[in-house]
């Protein structure tokens, strides 16, 4: 199993009849950090309106939270939602800050303003998938950094680190289906001098 989510912070904005909308998207791991998030942006618009939100906090897209923040009921958190749903994404969640210009915009109006905010705010965003990743260990002597190096410029292993000892220890993480194929690739091309192995796997970003 995969799933898409927001991979950064972004913001965008636009104003209708004189309210403006701050439309802002987010990763979200938990409804703790979902709130927080939320919590954090009301701070910063101390002086706003509303901030109108939605987040989806699971990995399966079963823990949803919206919130109206005194807009008409229906007019604000489910659009906002909505767009979430509507792209597929988990572990992500926007907020539309509303700065109110003095024209009324009826709950049609309302309901286009936050959907498009919030469609600016996730099209403004990354998103990346959460997959399955195996992550991989290899031990080989220092003359073979830079072969390492070179092998992993290629196969694309993801977050490589290094530890320095009497041998060289590289850690990194691919894509579950691929950890077989790496090991066995990676002992080939280090010509049998490495010690490479599987160590965990469980789910990360992409």
């Amino acid at each position: 199993m995969s799933y898409f989510g927001f991979g950064k912070d972004e913001v965008a904005e636009f104003t209708e009849q004189k309210s403006r909308f701050i439309g802002y998207s987010f990763p979200v791991f938990g409804e703790e950090d979902g709130r927080a998030k939320i919590a954090a942006i009301k701070k910063e618009h101390a002086f706003a309106t509303h901030v109108c939100s939605a987040f989806i906090a699971d990995d399966k897209g079963n823990l949803m939270r919206f919130s109206d923040d005194g807009e008409p009921q229906g007019t604000a958190g489910m659009p906002i939602l909505e767009v979430l749903r509507a792209k597929g994404l988990k572990e992500s969640g926007i907020a539309v800050v509303r700065y109110f210009g003095g024209i009324k915009l009826g709950a049609g109006g309302l309901v286009r303003a936050y959907s498009k905010a919030a469609a600016m705010a996730a099209d403004a965003n990354t998103c990346v998938e959460t997959a399955l990743a195996a992550f991989l260990s290899a031990s080989f002597s220092y003359d073979l950094v830079s072969a390492f190096m070179r092998f992993a410029e290629k196969n694309e292993l993801f977050a490589v680190t290094y530890d320095y000892g009497e041998t060289v220890t590289a850690r990194f993480h691919v894509r579950a289906e691929r950890s077989q194929e790496i090991l066995t690739a990676l002992t080939e091309f280090l010509l049998g001098k490495c010690t490479a192995k599987e160590e965990k796997r469980e789910y990360c970003r992409f």
